[in-house]
């Protein structure tokens, strides 16, 4: 899509840093600059405000990824892409069948209404929960790595949705401050919310994160 509008040698094109480095690697592969963008802390998804910050001359797109069933704010990068003559693309994720999104929802619902000692998702009308992602805070001790490792071992399948953002992977490293991209990088653990989940199986996350609650600072 970016060589077909013309993007390409000497062009920049706005892109996520938090997330895998498809984005980025498009970008390159079209002949043009990616430059790291900062996200919301809510949402996971780029943020518009930091995007207009960082347009340039020759700024030529910006790439919106809507992450964890959250959607990126596509009507203000549109605002902003009508004001500076930008291109703007989306990458969304696979959609799954109506009832399955239901089924997840209501496991959020649970999961939010009980969990304490992590910050649980930012719930809204439009979430579908493609993953349940929590905030650990990170007070050193345990920090995040050590609390997914002792829910591993109580039988809980976790994981860490972004290990390294794409600005600090070798390829594309960038001496950028994106303060967001780096807290949440830190501090995201995504526990399970399939439709297929039991009540006891969700008991059971919420056992072995309160447990482990009592050890970490408020959530906020």
């Amino acid at each position: 899509m970016l060589q077909a509008a013309g993007v390409g040698d000497g062009d920049e094109v706005i892109v996520p840093a938090f997330g895998n480095p498809e984005v980025a690697e498009a970008v390159v592969q079209a002949g043009a600059i990616p430059v790291f963008a900062d996200i919301d802390a809510d949402t996971y998804c780029v943020d518009p405000a930091h995007v207009a910050d960082l347009v340039s001359v020759r700024t030529a797109a910006a790439i919106a990824v809507h992450r964890f069933g959250h959607r990126a704010d596509i009507a203000r990068l549109h605002e902003l892409g009508s004001r500076h003559g930008l291109l703007v693309l989306e990458q969304g994720e696979s959609e799954k069948p109506y009832g399955e999104v239901a089924q997840r929802r209501m496991h959020a619902a649970y999961l939010s209404s009980r969990l304490n000692g992590v910050r649980t998702p930012a719930g809204h009308d439009g979430h579908t929960y493609q993953q349940y992602v929590v905030r650990v805070p990170g007070n050193g001790r345990p920090d995040r790595d050590a609390f997914a490792r002792v829910l591993r071992g109580k039988g809980v399948a976790c994981g860490v949705p972004v290990k390294t953002p794409v600005h600090r992977l070798p390829a594309f490293r960038r001496d950028v401050a994106l303060p967001e991209t780096e807290r949440a990088a830190d501090e995201t653990l995504a526990l399970p919310v399939d439709g297929t989940l039991s009540r006891r199986e969700l008991q059971r996350v919420v056992s072995a994160c309160n447990a482990l609650g009592g050890l970490l600072q408020p959530a906020f």
